[in-house]
């Protein structure tokens, strides 16, 4: 039965080009169970190839024609190929994790075949030190990023010996909502501005349509400057990040210690997530000093905040609850750590202190209308003529907190890769897991060059923040 695609949907399906791929992805890693013979992952390819009934939400494409009066519905593949979507790859010696890496690069960037279902699974196996991975790839339309990641892992037990586990894409008596519906959370995905005068003449009528406090829009009013955080931003500066992209696609990963990130919290009065912005400012601030790129004032980062945030601070886009976003300086400009994360913490509390006046409602107005620039700019082509709305997307999103397995198979690595669009060239998602904090670095492979080594500049960032707070190991 053919069903409409609904409007954000296929906004996400429209605007995809072979420059500009509109999917997210995830790569998982895992450590092999004790009993594993050299045919493990074939085993589990081949027991993926036999799944007999799909969640449906893998089974449908998209389509329009005469019948559907050239509308764009969804309506299930009835040629469905299941080898297509699942498939099975090994990485070329030695099997380092940089080899690993660049295969995900590759396949992050390849766009998804439009005449069917909009999704891959990868098996990998290869690695020198035994583990294997899964990399799948899901198609915006369909699912946000924080809602993929989730998909995945619900797929997961916490028991070791659980076997004859069904693949993410398999039909489940207790299929997960992100499985059911469409999480109209994560709109921020990148593009760029409008001038600030046409927002401002437009305030008052959005305010009144969504019965916005008084006191909520003059601080609108005033956040258009951008001096602390708030849903909608015109201040941010130009910077090699916020360009067209090429379809090539770069993925870098690595873990952190979630204990370390939050020794420097609590020594500093600040949050996990302020830790991780500022790891994140200091890290942009070297990486661009190398490539004699770094503005005089401070890059902004669009941050997805979870509805709950009145209650219980940020908290990044998990599935159907994140419906608000805040536009954050990442104190770039600032030499010094502390001063960075002090003025990113500072940041924070005034943006969460202005949504605490919000209903749901209205958060999610405003966050319309933090991303409705970025949606113009691209597609105007005015990139080299305005400035951004924000430089980069980093978001942080909750996972399992206790170790999970995938028939007896040991999760112990969890990286999103996520969309660079046209004027949005690096996206960073952070996933907690067991205790470790997984970040995944998504960029335009030519627009942002030696991505990979934002890493090293992550964990300097890092060390800098724990010496600053007196908390060095």
């Amino acid at each position: 039965m053919a069903t409409p695609i609904d409007p954000q949907s296929l906004a996400f399906f429209l605007a995809e080009s072979r420059n500009m791929p509109i999917h997210v992805g995830g790569l998982l890693l895992f450590e092999k169970p004790d009993d594993a013979g050299d045919d493990y992952v074939r085993r589990l390819y081949e027991e993926q190839l036999l799944t007999d009934r799909l969640n449906p939400l893998f089974a449908k494409r998209p389509h329009r024609s005469l019948a559907t009066a050239g509308q764009w519905v969804w309506t299930e593949d009835e040629n469905f190929d299941i080898e297509h979507h699942v498939r099975h790859s090994a990485l070329p010696s030695p099997g380092r994790i940089r080899e690993l890496l660049d295969l995900t690069s590759r396949l992050h960037g390849q766009r998804l075949a439009s005449d069917r279902p909009l999704w891959e699974t990868h098996l990998i196996e290869g690695l020198a030190d035994g583990r294997i991975a899964m990399y799948t790839k899901i198609h915006h339309a369909l699912v946000d990023g924080v809602s993929a990641m989730r998909l995945l892992s619900s797929s997961f037990s916490p028991d070791p010996d659980q076997r004859g586990m069904k693949p993410p894409f398999a039909w489940q008596e207790k299929a997960p909502r992100e499985a059911r519906e469409r999480s109209r959370s994560d709109h921020a995905k990148a593009l760029a501005e409008i001038p600030p005068s046409a927002i401002r003449s437009t305030l008052a009528a959005i305010a009144d349509a969504a019965g916005l406090p008084g006191a909520t829009l003059k601080s609108l009013g005033n956040s258009l400057a951008l001096p602390k955080a708030g849903p909608v931003s015109f201040a941010a500066p130009k910077t090699i990040l916020n360009q067209r992209i090429t379809g090539a696609r770069r993925f870098a990963a690595d873990d952190w210690s979630f204990e370390r990130l939050k020794r420097v919290g609590n020594a500093t009065g600040t949050t996990m997530n302020d830790v991780l912005l500022a790891m994140n400012g200091g890290a942009l601030r070297a990486y661009l000093e190398d490539l004699n790129a770094l503005p005089d004032t401070s890059l902004v980062s669009m941050v997805p905040v979870g509805l709950n945030a009145k209650q219980s601070g940020i908290a990044s886009t998990a599935g159907g609850n994140a419906v608000g976003t805040l536009m954050v300086r990442l104190g770039t400009e600032l030499a010094d750590p502390a001063d960075r994360l002090q003025s990113i913490h500072e940041s924070m509390a005034a943006g969460k202190e202005m949504m605490a006046s919000m209903t749901k409602s209205q958060i999610m107005a405003m966050a319309g209308l933090g991303m409705a620039p970025s949606m113009l700019t691209p597609l105007l082509r005015l990139n080299s003529v305005v400035n951004p709305p924000f430089n980069i997307t980093i978001s942080n999103v909750p996972g399992p907190k206790q170790p999970m397995y995938y028939n007896g198979a040991k999760l112990v690595g969890m990286y999103p890769a996520s969309v660079p669009m046209h004027g949005q060239a690096l996206n960073v998602t952070a996933v907690s897991y067991n205790g470790q904090v997984g970040l995944g670095l998504t960029g335009c492979r030519r627009t942002v060059p030696h991505l990979q080594r934002l890493l090293v500049h992550l964990e300097d960032a890092l060390v800098d923040l724990e010496r600053a707070a007196g908390v060095q190991s």
